[in-house]
């Protein structure tokens, strides 16, 4: 399968991507299809991060993923990896980090489903909320909402599950979000530095709430 070349499609599917690899194991249908990609020959840090990443699906069965998520994510009492803003900013769960999550989505207008166990600042919803913002919201509003709450503690998410023993798979899906999170925060970058006297002064507000 191609991965998507259209830069606002592939930026919403990869965030849907981990979202989806950060909430759960993954089934054969993921597995397959991330085992049979078609990636360019660029010697890019996101290229080398897809490349390891197929190799990783293509060498490993949904058993032994979900018996690697099991040990990383939930563990007994808790897991290797701590999925959770609060965690790696604060050194406790529930902390003002995720209420400052919450602030900014009522904000953004966004609720959270009923059928979601886990609090907003779990990696995933955080990055299904960048996904939908892809192309719903202004880019100001993407960068302030990147700034504030993901570039600030993943690295240090996806530093653990590098040294995590039981990471093998996961540590592709690390390297792929690292290359991905910085990849991110130069486009960001670029695209604000760009447009610094375009801003829309409808959003003005919500940009403000979320520095």
């Amino acid at each position: 399968m191609d991965i998507p070349t259209d830069n606002q499609t592939l930026h919403r599917e990869i965030y849907l991507m981990l979202a989806s690899l950060f909430r759960q194991a993954p089934n054969e249908a993921v597995i397959d299809f991330l085992a049979t990609l078609d990636i360019e020959a660029e010697q890019s840090n996101m290229q080398k991060a897809w490349l390891t990443l197929k190799h990783a699906a293509s060498n490993t069965s949904q058993q032994a993923l979900e018996d690697e998520y099991q040990s990383l994510f939930i563990g007994i009492g808790r897991g290797e990896v701590v999925p959770f803003a609060s965690w790696h900013l604060t050194g406790s769960l529930m902390e003002k980090p995720l209420a400052e999550i919450r602030h900014d989505l009522v904000q953004l207008g966004f609720e959270r489903e009923a059928d979601v166990k886990e609090p907003e600042d779990h990696i995933a919803a955080l990055c299904e909320v960048m996904a939908l913002m892809t192309d719903d919201h202004d880019a100001t509003l993407q960068q302030a909402f990147f700034n504030k709450h993901l570039s600030p503690w993943t690295h240090k998410l996806t530093g653990q599950m590098k040294e995590a023993q039981s990471a093998d798979f996961y540590r592709a899906v690390a390297e792929l979000a690292d290359a991905f999170f910085n990849l991110d925060a130069v486009r960001f970058s670029e695209n604000i530095a760009s447009s610094r006297n375009k801003s829309k002064i409808d959003v003005k507000n919500v940009t403000d709430s979320l520095q």
